[in-house]
């Protein structure tokens, strides 16, 4: 070999090096673009994640946020499932798109339909995309799934359902055990094939997305998972209940309030011995959702791709359980705008840290287009680049996370503050360093206006009109 010769392979390795997006073994290029593991539970709200609870059991993310960076302020565009997923997935805000209710179809109506998914572009960009589990909440056009994931998707269901006996307010609030084997959970099927493409050999980079039907209701999981909590001792959402919590509230915030009031007044503050049962089932989900993340990251952990793969845990939305004296989400309150997240770097890098900083799950989209080197989309995703806060996650960020449900219902948090505007401009705001249970709207207090005025900067000029859809 010539000293010409050494010299040009010399530099040809350090060209490589910097380029950072291949090197050259064997004659064969190969892509060092990093792999991506997407986890997605469904309806997890803070209890266990954040350890606003007490007791609320999740080991497998205690231990995998001693390795990410949490964000202790993330929140979702949408507090239902089917438009928070269509945000993520195509990068834009439900006021840009018209899809602000479950049941708005939101991928065969309105731009959607001519976006371009996350997937999709991480396909087109070169990645390998399986997909596996809940992923949209929403059907998609005829061939778009193909055109997103390699592999043709398995999705499971809500199911298994309990006895008719043992349901609670219809079969989606069972709160009992399942005796029967794990496998009849979807969660768990999903979980295995997730696990199986994670031992396989792979020539490019990949996109995997996991999601889970849990906690979401029915509240059932495997009996241990009960067994872990003891039902006569489990304690309400502190501070408990408060009947007169809704008289400083709109009355359109009311109304969010009771979209299933029977739901509320039938096992809530009347009756807490059915409140307990059902705090019961979802501490229980919670900790079976925990579980099968767990054992897909120890997967992750136990092969080839540890270094090399970024992983990122969300949930689709937030959910009370009796928080503002209602259940499930579709607020625009805190419970069902906050959403456990956490990000892990290839390499663990500031594993363990918290950012305080006001984020949005929508700013996943624009975060992996530059995290991953991706090919540009035609259209332009409203979210935020995280990457400042990935290197940094104490960086200055002035921007609160907006999250809205229907036209013109304006939610918005900063670190301290969330401000809330309905379309009748009734406004409500609540100060968390010294009311984290949203108590005392502050709204009229005169000391108040400049930080209402703060927010007034981030409202929305254009709403595009609703494709409609149910509440809930």
């Amino acid at each position: 070999m010539t000293p010409f010769t050494i010299r040009f392979i010399g530099i040809l390795i350090l060209t490589l090096g910097l380029l950072g997006q291949t090197y050259v073994t064997n004659g064969a290029e190969q892509d060092s673009r990093p792999n991506v593991l997407v986890l997605i539970v469904d309806d997890m709200n803070d209890y266990g994640f954040y350890k606003t609870y007490p007791g609320a059991k999740m080991p497998y993310m205690d231990e995998f946020k001693k390795t990410a960076i949490t964000f202790r302020h993330a929140y979702c565009a949408s507090p239902v499932c089917g438009p928070s997923r269509a945000a993520v997935f195509s990068g834009l805000y439900p006021h840009t798109t018209g899809h602000y209710l479950n049941g708005s179809d939101p991928w065969r109506k309105g731009m959607l339909t001519e976006t371009e998914s996350l997937p999709e572009l991480f396909q087109r960009s070169g990645y390998n995309t399986f997909g596996w589990g809940k992923i949209f909440h929403a059907k998609l056009a005829e061939g778009r799934e193909k055109a997103m994931f390699l592999n043709e998707v398995h999705h499971g269901g809500f199911g298994p359902f309990l006895a008719e006996e043992d349901q609670m307010l219809g079969r989606f609030w069972g709160a009992k055990g399942w005796e029967g084997p794990d496998s009849d959970f979807p969660d768990v099927r999903n979980a295995d094939a997730a696990i199986e493409y994670l031992q396989q050999d792979h020539d490019k980079p990949f996109f995997l997305v996991y999601g889970l039907w849990r906690p979401h209701t029915p509240f059932t999981a495997p009996k241990r998972f009960f067994d872990m909590y003891d039902l006569a001792t489990i304690a309400f959402p502190p501070p408990g209940y408060k009947k007169t919590d809704l008289s400083d509230v709109p009355p359109k915030g009311q109304a969010l309030s009771r979209i299933w009031g029977e739901r509320w007044d039938e096992t809530g503050g009347s009756d807490p011995a059915s409140w307990r049962k059902l705090l019961h089932g979802y501490l229980a989900c919670t900790t079976f959702a925990d579980w099968n993340c767990g054992r897909v990251i120890e997967a992750l952990d136990a092969g080839p791709y540890a270094d090399n793969t970024i992983v990122i845990f969300w949930s689709d939305n937030g959910f009370h359980m009796g928080e503002k004296n209602h259940y499930e989400k579709a607020t625009a309150w805190e419970k069902a705008a906050l959403t456990p997240m956490a990000i892990r770097l290839p390499g663990g890098k500031h594993g363990g840290k918290v950012c305080t900083r006001p984020v949005n799950t929508i700013d996943i989209f624009p975060t992996l287009m530059d995290f991953c080197s991706l090919e540009s989309p035609e259209h332009t995703p409203d979210g935020t680049n995280l990457m400042p806060l990935l290197k940094n996650p104490k960086t200055k960020w002035d921007k609160p996370a907006i999250t809205s449900y229907g036209e013109r219902v304006f939610s918005a948090r900063s670190e301290r503050y969330r401000y809330i505007r309905y379309p009748d401009g009734l406004e409500e705001l609540y100060d968390h360093k010294n009311d984290p249970n949203e108590f005392h709207n502050l709204a009229n207090h005169p000391d108040m206006q400049e930080i209402i005025d703060a927010f007034d900067q981030w409202y929305p000029e254009n709403w595009a009109k609703s494709w409609g859809g149910r509440n809930g």
